[in-house]
């Protein structure tokens, strides 16, 4: 018998030797590491991204808190400037300064507080009182951020363009222009008024429209030394009409840099005086030399040689109503203003002055001022045209007022429309800014204070607090 046949068996596989699975470990654990050595670097990535977003967090959030304090103080200015008794309530008075803390601001996971100073919180006059904020934010585990900042108030002024419309700025002539000058530029009263000159000139003469229209602002072929501002539309330039200022490039005949088309401004109203002493009739002069007087009669009514002469400072209110002429100088006549005599018109019924005009022989344009009070639908309606130099301010926020002449145009408008239909220079008087001493405060400038020294001029301030 054959015995059966012994199945094939496979050769046994020789086992790996020591050192390949040594290295296979070893390749391993490497690989173990830098995994770990990765997730340890994008823990500490999103730890120090979280870090820097928290920090940014505070930086932003105590910016806006030094902003809180200021507008706070601000606040408190026009509540006091509106008669409220407790515009200063919760302040500590430090005469003439005060300063307050507001604190508890809770932001996510981090708290605030803002410190703030008013170095004069009952100012008079053409003050400029100061306010400096601190705002401290802190969260758990960092440090605590500050911010400082510094403002400086002034009155919010009724002149504070060469020319200001509602409405539309027009100017028609071929050769108009507008720049500025400041008459009181040391702000002393005692000394003499500086008046317009070449030498004088300066780049302060804004020209304004609120209205978003395309037509608000007509610059055509005029030349403006100063700014533009509308509420929304760019200004029309003809090819003969500049922007420019002191800072424009040689060259360059409408200065980007000196336009601006998100503009806004208050008109507020004025009401029509209810005192002076009641005249039937004017005559040839009106007041005293050297004294201030009020007067009320119900228009003025010039024609022929007729001249009508200011003495002292002189107050005279108008009492021609809506549609009827207040002021009307024709033929020769004229309102003649003497050296150093002032004029303060109230008119509500509408104005055509021509022949003469007006002649103000004063180097300031505030010698005269002229207050539109017309609040009807219709408003009122300005016509000025004359010989020589106009120099007065002029406030009618509901008036259509409408200038032709071929001479200097001093002072500054402020109407629903401005139309300019010569070839007038017009000088605006900076100094008309700061003429205002019953109207709220506004910032007239802010800086934040970043750097050591600058913060150290107020650290007094905050101390022991």
């Amino acid at each position: 018998m054959q015995r059966p046949a012994t199945p094939l068996r496979r050769p046994l596989r020789a086992a790996a030797p020591p050192r390949e699975r040594g290295a296979v470990l070893i390749v391993a654990l490497l690989v173990m590491a830098l995994l770990a050595l990765g997730l340890a670097s994008y823990l500490n990535l999103n730890v120090n991204s979280a870090r820097l977003a928290q920090r940014s967090f505070q930086h932003a959030a105590a910016f806006n808190l030094a902003e809180t304090g200021a507008e706070e103080a601000l606040w408190s200015f026009n509540r006091a400037h509106a008669g409220q008794a407790d515009a200063w309530s919760g302040w500590t008075t430090l005469l003439p300064g005060a300063r307050r803390t507001f604190d508890g601001f809770a932001l996510g996971s981090a708290t605030g507080r803002v410190q703030v100073y008013v170095d004069n919180h009952q100012p008079t006059g053409n003050a400029r009182p100061g306010i400096v904020a601190l705002a401290t934010v802190e969260s758990p585990g960092t440090g605590p951020v500050t911010r400082m900042i510094e403002v400086s108030l002034r009155r919010r002024s009724r002149f504070s363009a060469a020319l200001l419309a509602k409405e539309a700025v027009t100017f028609a002539g071929n050769n108009a222009s507008v720049d500025s000058w400041h008459s009181d530029p040391d702000r002393d009263p005692a000394t003499a008024p500086v008046p317009y000159s070449a030498a004088a000139r300066s780049d302060g003469g804004s020209v304004a429209s609120v209205s978003v229209a395309t037509n608000a602002m007509l610059v055509n072929n005029a030349d403006i030394y100063g700014y533009v501002y509308t509420g929304g539309a760019q200004p029309d330039v003809g090819n003969n009409g500049s922007i420019t200022g002191a800072s424009t490039p040689p060259g360059v005949r409408i200065d980007a840099a000196r336009i601006a088309t998100d503009f806004t401004a208050s008109f507020p109203t004025l009401n029509t005086p209810v005192d002076g002493t009641v005249l039937a009739s004017l005559g040839s002069t009106l007041g005293t030399p050297g004294l201030a007087t009020k007067w009320r009669c119900a228009a003025i009514s010039l024609s022929g040689k007729q001249t009508l002469t200011i003495y002292g400072d002189v107050t005279l209110v108008l009492t021609t109503g809506s549609g009827g002429k207040a002021i009307d100088v024709a033929g020769q006549a004229g309102i003649i203003l003497a050296p150093d005599s002032s004029l303060t018109l109230y008119v509500e019924g509408d104005v055509a002055i021509g022949g003469n005009g007006l002649a103000n022989p004063n180097a300031r344009p505030a010698t005269c001022q002229i207050y539109g009070t017309n609040t009807s639908v219709a408003g009122q309606s300005f016509q000025i045209a004359g010989n020589g130099a106009l120099k007065a301010a002029l406030y009618a926020p509901n008036a259509d007022v409408k200038i032709n002449g071929n001479g200097d145009v001093m002072g500054s408008i402020v109407a629903r429309n401005i139309t300019l239909t010569g070839n007038a220079a017009f000088h605006y008087d900076e100094a008309l800014g700061e003429l205002d001493t019953d109207m709220p405060f506004g910032v007239e400038r802010w800086r934040e204070l970043t750097t050591e020294s600058a913060r150290a001029a107020h650290s007094g301030k905050f101390a022991g607090w």
